[in-house]
């Protein structure tokens, strides 16, 4: 197995853009792709917007930030994402059937020893690499947003994956300051989401339900675990509506359990457009959520 030197992320949306920064702070050249030019703009303005902020926290001088940009190309051309690319890592939408076809158009176009890993957070891999002619080198690479907060990936396989594909990721994984956590059977989430899974899932159905408004869920999350991290409906906000929309509808589909579908507070959002952070409007409104307000967990908040 070849040492992985550079890399190839597809997909210039929120996760593809973090993970290619990642990879270009710890010295490996990264292509990224997308189909869009406005999303590859998009990325650039992101993050340069990220690297300002490492500057402004003192955690990268200039001159390294200039650097670690420059590690950065971007292309609409699938091509020449990957000519020179060891690995290529796809983060698209959580679609089986969009991911299978990224999958197909990788294997035809990369180098016969490139590995092909897909960042996705519920999708098994054995439901993707039939799709190309290298089973062998098809794995799973799922990066948690936002990556250097959550400084975790998890490395798993599929039905043929080779083993020392897996120590490879484990390795690229090390060399770029991320703790590999290896899968060490196919389950749908992997390890932490399937926790995760458990906690949205009720979530959800507490305030689709009536119990409690989705802001005194939060509240008592905050007030119950801190608040260094976001609540769950903040969570999903990041994370987007429309993702979490469908990594619950694939997890309903595998299941065949109508009661696993996503409910009404959350499919309701994302049919009237409000997914969260990246429209301004989700669970919460942003910029200024009232989650992140000094007040919001005041004993007259809920008033």
């Amino acid at each position: 197995m070849k040492a992985i030197k550079q890399v190839a992320i597809i997909g210039a949306g929120t996760m593809g853009r973090m993970i290619a920064l990642q990879v270009a702070r710890y010295g490996f050249p990264v292509m990224l792709y997308d189909i869009e030019h406005d999303m590859l703009d998009g990325a650039k303005v992101a993050m340069r917007d990220y690297v300002s902020e490492w500057m402004s926290d003192g955690d990268i001088t200039l001159e390294a930030s200039e650097e670690l940009l420059a590690r950065v190309s971007y292309t609409t051309d699938l091509q020449t994402a990957v000519n020179d690319a060891d690995l290529a890592i796809e983060a698209v939408p959580e679609q089986v059937d969009l991911k299978r076809k990224v999958f197909k158009q990788l294997d035809a176009v990369m180098r016969e020893h490139a590995i092909i890993a897909t960042n996705s957070s519920s999708i098994r891999v054995s439901l993707l690499e039939d799709a190309t002619e290298r089973p062998e080198q098809v794995a799973n690479l799922h990066f948690y947003t936002p990556v250097w907060h959550s400084p975790m990936v998890e490395v798993g396989g599929g039905t043929q994956t080779d083993e020392a594909v897996l120590d490879a990721l484990t390795e690229f994984a090390k060399a770029i300051q991320i703790l590999p956590l290896r899968v060490q059977k196919e389950s749908t989430g992997f390890i932490f989401n399937r926790v995760w899974r458990a906690i949205k899932r009720e979530v959800l159905r507490v305030a689709d339900s009536g119990v409690a408004s989705f802001e005194d869920i939060d509240r008592a999350w905050m007030i119950k675990f801190g608040t260094n991290d976001l609540p769950p409906f903040a969570q999903m906000d990041r994370i987007g509506l429309d993702v979490i929309q469908a990594i619950e509808e694939h997890y309903a589909s595998e299941s065949g359990d109508p009661a696993d579908l996503p409910p009404p507070i959350l499919t309701d959002k994302v049919a009237r457009g409000d997914l969260g952070q990246k429209t301004g409007r989700g669970f919460y409104t942003y910029p200024n959520p009232s989650y992140a307000q000094p007040d919001f967990l005041e004993p007259n908040a809920s008033d």
